[in-house]
């Protein structure tokens, strides 16, 4: 056998099992550059789907959290809602003591324990993040006050609250409950 032979016999060998379209020198290289950019545009799509899916979950992650966070944090809104018409009348009650009452020994026990209870209950509400509302002289504001009657005066600049009828309130930056006041309106 020549060495021609022989050589056509190795390479029939290494050739056993290549599909014989791949056989062909200048086709195969074509066709393999084909396939490795057809494989190449796949793994780029995967890539961007893997990245998509990651921020995706990033994105969940964050808002679960958040919303964890405004749970704990505002949890107790309902309860501080029903506690507030506790303190409403507590300081109903010691507005409407008389001041000879207050000086009668007999109950100034009784007013001292009250105005104790009173500042007890505001020290709790400021420990949880409950804050009253700033409303008297202050202008209007819808986010935070509840307008219930316009007063005409000329000592106050119209759209000024010269007048609350009840406290409002905030549980840390959010509106527990609106103040309701009187506006001042030009006098007619």
């Amino acid at each position: 056998m020549s060495d021609k032979d022989k050589m056509d016999a190795t390479a029939d060998k290494e050739m056993d099992g290549v599909p014989e379209h791949l056989q062909d020198g200048g086709d195969a290289a074509d066709s393999a550059a084909e396939e490795l950019n057809k494989l190449a545009g796949e793994l780029e799509t995967a890539r961007q789907d893997i990245l998509y899916a990651q921020a995706e979950v990033q994105n969940v992650r964050r808002r679960m959290e958040k919303e964890a966070a405004d749970a704990r944090a505002y949890a107790a809104t309902n309860f501080a809602r029903d506690i507030l018409s506790v303190s409403d009348n507590l300081t109903r009650a010691l507005e409407a003591i008389p001041a000879e009452m207050r000086e009668d020994e007999k109950l100034a026990p009784v007013v001292t324990g009250l105005e104790a209870t009173g500042r007890e209950l505001d020290s709790v509400f400021a420990k949880h993040g409950i804050s009253r509302i700033a409303a008297m002289g202050m202008p209007l504001d819808p986010n935070q006050h509840q307008a219930m009657v316009e007063i005409p005066t000329a000592d106050a600049e119209p759209g000024t609250v010269v007048a609350e009828m009840q406290a409002g309130y905030m549980i840390k930056d959010r509106l527990l409950r609106p103040a309701m006041v009187g506006v001042a309106k030009k006098p007619a």
